[in-house]
């Protein structure tokens, strides 16, 4: 009888875009030297997942690509390490990620980052994600520009639709950016939004005080400092998005960290004559200092130029709170 052949750890797909200018991850790669994510001379398997190369790495873990060994289904394998217990900050690192986990259980959208399954071992932690071959938005942008107005109105619209859907949860997702937004197919266009490791449960009700995101994407009363609104604070975010994908730029934007955070502060940034003026109007209603001013999700589904046609894009509701009955 002849030997079975072990299973090959698997590769990621390539791109099915031109990318002239490189990918984020294929810099970061770069930077790190030769050698540091090199692909593995053997296979390692997680319940009946096959581990593969890295294809991508974060402040709080790295993801690698996995295949099911029956199915041969791709997957995404975020490994997150496990402090010791004895460690004071391993109990609040521990909360964290289960509140992750929580969150991505209870969500059941097609913009949304599905998750498959969850294993422990002794020192790290596997969460088992939905495989999104496009790679992320930001490098999209950065090998595109800007986009059509259709085309953008198409992500942007997958991306409120996604948000809405959270939201509708009392989730809020508060690290918004192109680098979390992936791209799963380009005709149609279709989205996930990902990395919910800093989102948190706040109804309308309850402000929230922790900083998170990044400075681009941040709201003016996170720079500040002060409690926040956590949908307003999305809803900022997804402006700035917005803006990327009309103009391929970002509205905030200095070398100098403090420059740039004065610059958010006040909402200072120039509105270029091309953008349409429906998704002007939309654009300067998202990026308001004010919160009490700021447009909210409810606005923005009914804005008239998300009254554009773009194919293939479907709007997902929430279901009523009387039928979530699945279990976590």
């Amino acid at each position: 009888m002849p030997a079975i052949a072990p299973d090959s750890p698997p590769r990621a797909p390539p791109i099915k875009y031109q990318t002239p200018l490189g990918t984020r991850w294929q810099k970061e790669k770069a930077a790190a030297g030769q050698g540091a994510f090199d692909y593995p001379d053997d296979a390692k398997y997680v319940g009946p997942w096959i581990i593969g190369e890295c294809v991508g790495k974060g402040a709080s873990g790295h993801v690698k690509i996995a295949k099911h060994r029956k199915t041969g289904q791709l997957a995404a394998a975020k490994i997150l390490p496990l402090p010791p217990a004895q460690q004071a900050k391993s109990e609040k690192q521990r909360l964290g990620i289960d509140r992750e986990i929580t969150m991505m259980k209870l969500m059941n959208h097609p913009n949304i980052m599905r998750i498959y399954d969850v294993y422990e071992g002794e020192k790290e932690l596997y969460l088992i994600l939905e495989y999104v071959e496009g790679g992320e938005l930001f490098d999209f942008l950065v090998n595109r520009g800007k986009l059509a107005p259709l085309e953008a109105l198409a992500y942007f619209k997958q991306i409120v639709y996604g948000l809405n859907y959270a939201h509708t949860f009392s989730i809020i997702h508060r690290d918004l950016k192109p680098e979390n937004i992936l791209i799963h197919s380009l005709n149609p266009p279709l989205i996930k939004i990902a990395d919910w490791g800093m989102a948190a449960f706040a109804p309308p009700s309850l402000q929230l005080e922790t900083s998170c995101g990044s400075p681009h994407y941040a709201s003016p009363e996170i720079v500040n400092g002060h409690k926040y609104c956590g949908t307003a604070t999305d809803i900022w975010s997804c402006g700035v998005i917005l803006y990327a994908l009309l103009t391929g730029r970002l509205p905030f934007d200095d070398k100098n960290v403090r420059n740039l955070l004065s610059k958010v502060k006040v909402g200072k940034y120039e509105m270029p004559t091309y953008i349409d003026p429906l998704a002007k109007d939309l654009l300067s209603r998202m990026l308001v200092v004010e919160v009490s001013k700021r447009i909210t999700m409810a606005e923005i589904l009914t804005h008239p130029w998300l009254e554009g046609q773009t194919p293939g894009i479907t709007y997902v509701p929430a279901p009523p709170v009387s039928e979530l009955a699945r279990p976590l």
